[in-house]
């Protein structure tokens, strides 16, 4: 790809680095960062606390009510009103996130509590709770930069992931293997170290007793629990949650494969080399320090390398444009939104299945480009683009560039947004459109 706009290879190593760590980022961000030292931003930003963030406070947690379930049949105006009410708090609840996301300064935190979202993938359409999916979902953002086993025990007795994964219904005279099962190949180790259907079913014995009330609260019902020896991944005794967690996590390939697994999120769809997984697992080290692990990602000498290999999805590409176009966005508008999440078919807290949202070219079949660009042509029709309009036609390719944070581009996207520059809303839509834009 050769590069048609004056930007110094420090300037887009950093634009890079931004556009990975959060949703998009805008050229005031990246100039911002260049000035402070790609790595001392990094710094900061790992260690900020996403609570106190400006934007986070300004967008107050929703206070959701567990919704009583009547009786009675489906047709019922009671079991109606209920569906309703649900219905409402979830898009209520989508609709803060968005908001959250849009307005954080520092947007790192929510693109990890996203990504931990996809990583224990958890969907309201099973759970029918917003309330719990509230709960988990500032667990995610609480623990996201902690220990991994503090955050996997927490998603282990979680109440969204208890209804997701039936454990709410995990007990000693009905052991249910799905959160165990789950638990070792998608959360913690994968397929890498070989385990059993019989440490699936001892998994499961270990995690019995852990139920969801119907006030929503967990809880643990001692006479629900298996109070046998069990042996997980070669550990015998009398397991409960915390003895299996680490049980898994003990194991040699779960810091390889949790390094992976946020390598292929962060960086690129392929494996790390060799070099860099060590890097990155030594970060992690035995206490499992997983803003270490992410400082070593972010940091690492590959990253560079992988430009324009990484596709952002439709949640990122969305909260990406609407910050660089400063799109305004209230409680009431922020729903109406949502519709371009489900056309572009990535809704937060509605993952397909229990092993998250596809990666990589998924996002760019030929079938989904036309509503790619529907969706830009809505977003430029509401954002501000005074940075555009008061600059003169000749310099617009690169004004855009800069608003959108792009770090190159090649000769036939500048030739396409030349040929649109005289319409700042066209201008802004095919930009964000472009390949460059929608790969990091």
């Amino acid at each position: 790809m050769t590069t048609t706009t004056a930007s110094s290879a420090d300037w887009a190593a950093t634009a890079r680095l931004l556009r990975r760590s959060g949703f998009g980022a805008t050229g005031a961000e990246i100039d911002a960062a260049s000035a402070m030292g790609a790595q001392a931003w990094l710094a900061a930003a790992l260690a900020s606390d996403p609570e106190k963030d400006a934007g986070a406070v300004r967008t107050p947690v929703p206070q959701l009510a567990i919704l009583p379930k009547p009786s009675g049949p489906p047709a019922s105006p009671e079991r109606k009103a209920y569906q309703k009410a649900l219905v409402a708090q979830g898009t209520q609840l989508t609709a803060w996130w968005l908001r959250r996301m849009v307005a954080v300064e520092n947007p790192l935190g929510e693109k990890l509590t996203f990504g931990w979202h996809n990583h224990f993938a958890t969907a309201e359409s099973k759970v029918r709770s917003p309330a719990n999916m509230l709960v988990q979902n500032t667990a995610l953002r609480r623990l996201g930069r902690g220990s991994f086993t503090r955050l996997a025990e927490t998603m282990a007795t979680d109440g969204a992931m208890l209804k997701w994964l039936d454990g709410n219904t995990n007990t000693v005279k009905a052991p249910n293997e799905n959160l165990s099962r789950e638990f070792m190949e998608l959360f913690a180790l994968g397929h890498g170290d070989g385990y059993t259907e019989q440490d699936v079913r001892e998994g499961a014995r270990a995690l019995t007793g852990w139920t969801v009330g119907q006030d929503g609260v967990v809880a643990f019902v001692a006479k629900k629990h298996d109070t046998g020896s069990k042996t997980v991944l070669g550990t015998t005794g009398n397991l409960d949650m915390a003895g299996f967690v680490e049980a898994v996590l003990s194991r040699p390939a779960s810091p390889a494969f949790v390094a992976t697994r946020w390598w292929q999120l962060l960086v690129s769809p392929t494996a790390p080399s060799a070099a860099s997984l060590q890097r990155v697992v030594a970060a992690y080290g035995p206490g499992r320090d997983l803003r270490a692990m992410f400082g070593a990602i972010l940091s690492d000498p590959q990253v560079a390398q992988q430009a324009g290999s990484l596709v952002v999805t439709p949640v990122e590409w969305v909260v990406g444009a609407m910050r660089a176009l400063q799109v305004p966005l209230t409680e009431t508008t922020a729903g109406k939104f949502i519709s371009i999440f489900r056309s572009l078919g990535q809704v937060p807290f509605e993952p397909p299945n229990v092993a998250g949202w596809p990666t990589g070219q998924a996002w760019l079949s030929t079938a989904s480009a036309q509503t790619r660009y529907q969706a830009a042509v809505r977003l430029a029709a509401v954002g501000n683009l005074e940075a555009i309009a008061s600059t003169a036609q000749t310099s617009r390719v690169e004004a855009v560039r800069h608003l959108l944070g792009i770090p190159t581009l090649s000769d036939r996207t500048a030739v396409a947004l030349r040929t649109v520059a005289k319409d700042p809303k066209r201008l802004v839509a095919t930009a964000l459109v472009s390949p460059e834009y929608l790969v990091n």
